[in-house]
């Protein structure tokens, strides 16, 4: 399949090294571009929790990958490319679309390396957070991630929608080829009948949900408190809607897009909530007034840092206040935890608030991952499939192109008129006979030389059942 997929997550590492490996705005169209050159697509997902790179290795030899190795890296070693040679050569007289374990895991090398050298970290201290999986453990992962079991809220459905939007970048890179979009429409697939067959995203509990939880926890008369929502994007507005939904009096929305502030704004009023729009440059007064305040954008600098706190807190007269910050990186800088009267939570935070029905999407999950299991093996098997159809025509092509060569030649000989055309005839045939049964024949003689009884009396038998008279 020549899938694999490389990134951390909250599983696998900190906060603070997933906010120096995510790759946001410009960054994914220029690591899109990047990823191109040494493979046969890519999709990058880079999320809060996330950051992740699918990728195609490409069908390549062992001097290309000499030559596109990166020019920082030094982990091409001269073993390694000694068991590249010599994997490749073995793969390439099996198969014609095989790539070897060793191609592959130099190509993984070469994304780690690249990885590690877009965002300026050294490998050394990137490397132990990676996970990697490829082939079908690969294509498990990325079922399981869109169908939200490898969410920090387990079953969120967010994620489906972001790796949606990742998809969507890629196409606009040109960064899917047939086989990596084919691979894409298969995990949407089966991530719509695991939650079409299952419970596992059946349940109230989202960051949104958690968000709201906190809230009825630190402050009462909740009419009157405000709600300052930073950035207008899909996951504050899970915030906001939750929060709304408590009956918070009064929400702000800070956005550098107005246009997409209002949209926000507009569909909060629905829900009977008093609802403003103020552009990014006021935040700093507007946070006096907030009581709650949810921020997820996707800057790389932070929005919200500690003399901004300061100065509210003393216009506020110190009353309490909850931050809840949801962007990776961080919008809100992390120091502000440490002072009176401010409840600051990350999202990393957020899993040990999580609780009460998360206890039947657990239940549930098990179904799930019976249900992924069974949907993978069946990918893996569509996926065989439509490989042996192109092996087929390949083979086919061959043919008819040697069989065409045969014939081209034996018509010239019958125009010059040197030999009868009954003597063309009988070497024709031989000639078409001797190409036909070349291939099965040498398969029959290399079964028969290695011991390979089960794989002899196969193709024996389907040779037979194919000549055989009906």
């Amino acid at each position: 399949m020549r899938l694999v997929v490389i990134g951390v997550n909250h599983k696998t590492a900190p906060v603070a090294l997933r906010e120096r490996l995510a790759l946001v705005g410009d960054d994914v169209n220029t690591a899109l571009e990047q990823l191109e050159r040494f493979t046969d697509g890519s999709i990058i997902v880079s999320t809060c929790n996330r950051t992740e790179i699918y990728a195609l290795v490409p069908q390549i030899t062992t001097s290309q990958i000499d030559i596109d190795a990166p020019t920082q890296s030094s982990s091409l070693t001269a073993a390694v490319v000694t068991d590249i040679a010599t994997s490749q050569k073995v793969a390439s007289a099996n198969s014609s679309s095989s790539v070897s374990p060793a191609i592959i895991s130099a190509h993984i090398i070469k994304i780690k390396q690249w990885l590690a050298d877009f965002k300026r970290l050294p490998l050394a201290e990137v490397d132990p957070y990676l996970y990697v999986h490829r082939d079908v453990h690969a294509l498990t992962h990325w079922l399981r991630v869109a169908a939200g079991l490898d969410s920090m809220i387990l079953g969120e459905p967010q994620i489906l929608g972001q790796i949606k939007q990742a998809v969507q970048l890629a196409q606009n890179q040109k960064g899917l080829n047939n086989q990596l979009g084919w691979i894409v429409d298969q995990v949407f697939a089966a991530a719509k009948r695991v939650r079409n067959e299952t419970q596992v995203g059946a349940q109230a509990v989202s960051l949104g949900f958690a968000a709201a939880k906190l809230v009825t926890q630190i402050f009462d008369k909740l009419p009157e408190r405000t709600l300052l929502i930073v950035a207008a994007g899909e996951m504050n507005r899970l915030v906001a809607t939750h929060i709304a939904g408590l009956g918070v009096g009064r929400i702000i929305i800070c956005n550098r897009s107005p246009e997409r502030a209002e949209a926000l704004a507009e569909d909060l009023r629905q829900l009977g909530r008093s609802v403003e729009v103020q552009p990014l440059h006021k935040l700093a007064q507007l946070l006096a007034e907030a009581d709650i305040v949810s921020s997820c954008s996707g800057s790389m600098n932070l929005l919200i840092d500690k003399s901004m706190v300061v100065q509210a807190l003393k216009r506020r007269r110190y009353q309490p206040m909850l931050m809840i910050d949801l962007a990776v990186p961080r919008d809100i800088d992390s120091t502000i935890s440490q002072m009176d009267d401010i409840y600051l939570y990350s999202v990393d935070d957020l899993q040990h608030v999580i609780a009460g029905n998360l206890e039947q999407r657990r239940q549930a999950a098990v179904d799930a991952e019976l249900l992924v299991s069974q949907l993978v093996v069946e990918m893996e098997q569509r996926f065989q499939v439509r490989k042996v159809g192109k092996d087929i025509e390949h083979y086919r092509s061959r043919t008819h192109s040697q069989v065409d060569k045969i014939l081209s030649e034996s018509i010239a000989r019958l125009e010059n008129g040197d030999v009868s055309a009954e003597e063309i005839v009988t070497e024709l045939s031989r000639r078409l006979t001797q190409t036909l049964t070349h291939a099965p024949s040498k398969l029959m003689r290399k079964a028969a030389s290695e011991g390979d009884s089960e794989l002899l009396d196969f193709v024996v038998s389907g040779l037979n059942d194919a000549y055989r008279n009906k």
